[in-house]
């Protein structure tokens, strides 16, 4: 058996690119996922010395994401790690967004996950052990959007970030139950996370975390054993309310 293979979308920055190294550094062959191919190479680059492979992917091309797969196929015959990462935050206020406003984001943090992860399926299914990772986020909690005068509740400007990562959590369960009636899709691990308010350029960089502690959640769940469990949402400290 060769070195696992991991896939991470959006990782020529941020969270994303954070997570390829530390995937790396714990022995993966990491396919560093980028809408933007000169932007994934350059970004490659910065792990010299670690197995890292730019890949282009774009998550709302469907074009894109099966030339990945079938790369990926050729390549590796099997897919070990996924980690849905890449993700779009259009700020606009509540009251002004319109349906057509709404478009961009679940086409990218929705749509684009469910693209991903249909056409990765066959590849994952080959793995002895597959995970799958999906990046949500603290704003799809609901409990902490209706409490009352909280960062989330009064966060107006994420009206479609959250609906979208609220979404993400739902397909994470629907997901995992799938799997787990389907024996040849059984061994497949899915969960979601959220690294937490880390300091990218989705939020001007006015995170409190670093892109390094956002990754360790995701470098987690994607390397749970096969006792771990499967549809859940967590943090760095463990479980979380939907």
């Amino acid at each position: 058996m060769t070195a696992p293979v991991a896939l991470v979308t959006g990782a020529n920055k941020g969270v994303g690119l954070a997570t390829a190294r530390q995937l790396a550094e714990r022995g993966f062959t990491v396919l560093l996922g980028s809408r933007d191919a000169g932007r994934g190479a350059a970004a490659a680059r910065e792990l010299t010395g670690l197995a890292v492979r730019p890949v282009a992917i774009d998550v709302t091309d469907q074009a894109s994401v099966d030339a990945a797969a079938a790369f990926i196929g050729r390549e590796y015959g099997r897919l070990d790690v996924l980690v849905n990462n890449a993700g779009l935050l259009v700020r606009k206020h509540a009251t002004d967004v319109t349906a057509d406003d709404l478009r961009p984001e679940f086409e990218t943090n929705v749509f684009g996950l469910v693209r991903v992860i249909h056409a990765m399926l066959p590849l994952l299914r080959e793995s002895p052990s597959p995970r799958i990772v999906n990046v949500a986020s603290n704003s799809a909690i609901f409990a902490k959007a209706t409490e009352p005068g909280s960062m989330f509740a009064r966060s107006h400007e994420s009206f479609a970030y959250s609906a979208t990562k609220a979404a993400v959590n739902m397909l994470t369960v629907k997901y995992a139950n799938a799997f787990l009636d389907d024996p040849a899709l059984a061994h497949v691990k899915v969960n979601a996370v959220t690294p937490g308010y880390v300091a990218t350029d989705l939020n001007g960089f006015q995170g409190v975390r670093t892109t390094d502690e956002g990754a360790r959640v995701s470098v987690h769940w994607a390397t749970i054993g096969d006792d771990g469990p499967t549809g859940g949402f967590f943090d760095e400290d463990g479980p979380l309310p939907w």
